[in-house]
């Protein structure tokens, strides 16, 4: 047999992945129950929570402030004296409009914090005078060592 020069065939067999492409898990049917999809929501729905707590938010705060922070009345106390087991004379300062009047809640608590007595106090300002200094004796249920003016409000709304 002459030598002839060999033509070199080669085939190349096909080849297999070495890995398969995922697929969704497979479940044996009925045993771990129905799949769900996922629950859609719009999009819009948390931008309007966000609106809806900020509206809420907003009228709680004028609410509060309308009950408790008008700036034309405020009380400072400025002094304690005369403390016994059954009273303390307390003298405090109210900023009202001029020639107004206010209800002044006060309170005395002891040393624990527990509240031993409150009293509503009315005060009225001299035509032409915003501020105005009261000096009012608290009867307590026992030693106060803290007295405070909780809100003083227009005459009616307190």
């Amino acid at each position: 047999m002459p030598l002839t020069e060999k033509t070199a065939v080669t085939e190349t067999p096909a080849e297999t992945p070495a890995t398969t492409a995922p697929m969704a898990p497979m479940f044996p049917p009925g045993r771990y129950g129905r799949r769900r999809e996922p629950r859609r929501y719009p999009r819009w729905l948390p931008a309007v929570l966000v609106a809806v707590t900020i509206v809420v938010g907003l009228g709680v705060s004028l609410r509060f402030y309308q009950r408790y922070g008008d700036p034309a009345y405020k009380a400072t106390v400025t002094r304690l004296t005369e403390r016994t087991d059954t009273g303390i004379t307390v003298e405090f300062a109210v900023n009202l409009p001029a020639g107004g009047s206010a209800t002044c809640v006060v309170r005395a608590r002891a040393d624990s914090g527990e509240e031993i007595a409150r009293e509503q106090v009315e005060v009225r300002a001299e035509p032409g005078r915003s501020r105005v200094t009261v000096t009012h004796r608290l009867a307590t249920a026992g030693t106060a060592r803290a007295v405070d003016v909780l809100r003083c409000v227009p005459p009616g709304r307190g």
